[in-house]
């Protein structure tokens, strides 16, 4: 099973795909994919959906696991986030991936067992759950691959 976790946004969007066979979880592609902020917002737009679908097309996951919206102070930096991931689960719905949406209390609680762990405690799981160079050090490439974590805990 191949799934492809999101931690979503507009100026840096995470990316990871895993795959599980038997008991084994393995990290076969991370990235945080950025857009410019010299572009217009729907050009940023543009550039996330056709990243999602080349990511589709190359590794061919059966499932979508991204993040629900959590809402900042900065009412319209959340709802471009929301645009961003609106782009993102419609990509993954046309090409008819299966959608998981965990929250971040239930990524944190997923990955290290409290729902109120740190930024820092969830890339530490991170690091000891699945083998990453050491170069992986973007929280939004970490973050994406605990949300597909979290969706392969909850599978079981």
């Amino acid at each position: 099973m191949r799934i492809l976790g999101i931690d979503p946004g507009f100026e840096r969007l995470g990316i990871a795909i895993l795959e599980k066979t038997g008991n084994k979880e393995q990290l076969l592609f991370s990235e945080c994919f950025k857009t410019s902020s010299k572009l217009g917002f729907s050009e940023r737009l543009e550039f996330i959906g056709e990243e999602i679908r080349k990511i589709l097309k190359r590794y061919k996951p059966e499932i979508l696991a991204i993040e629900t919206l959590f809402l900042n102070t900065n009412q319209k930096t959340a709802m471009r986030v929301a645009e961003a991931r609106g782009v993102v689960l419609y990509e993954c719905r046309k090409a008819g991936l299966k959608t998981f949406e965990a929250s971040p209390p239930q990524i944190k609680t997923a990955v290290t067992g409290y729902g109120r762990a740190s930024k820092e405690q969830i890339i530490k799981m991170v690091r000891i759950l699945i083998k990453l160079a050491k170069a992986k050090t973007s929280d939004d490439e970490l973050d994406a691959i605990a949300v597909a974590l979290t969706a392969l805990a909850w599978m079981k």
